[in-house]
């Protein structure tokens, strides 16, 4: 798979539902092909800012325990 550019692309990976070892694989082979061209800057700037969703993420679903 190419994306628009000519780079080779890897397809997201589906994850099961009981989230097995194998998932895990996947998705580090899926992150792999996604950052192994990027220089050290873009990576850490790919990975902080989805930290940073994440990390907003837990946030929000800590507030929505505080108020049950």
């Amino acid at each position: 798979m190419y994306n628009s550019r000519g780079i080779d692309m890897i397809a997201k990976p589906v994850i099961s539902p009981d989230f097995t070892i194998e998932d895990i694989h996947k998705l580090r082979e899926y992150n792999y092909y996604l950052t192994k061209d990027m220089s050290p800057q873009e990576r850490q700037d790919y990975y902080n800012k989805r930290g940073m969703e994440v990390h907003r993420q837990i946030q929000e679903r800590k507030l929505q325990k505080a108020w049950i």
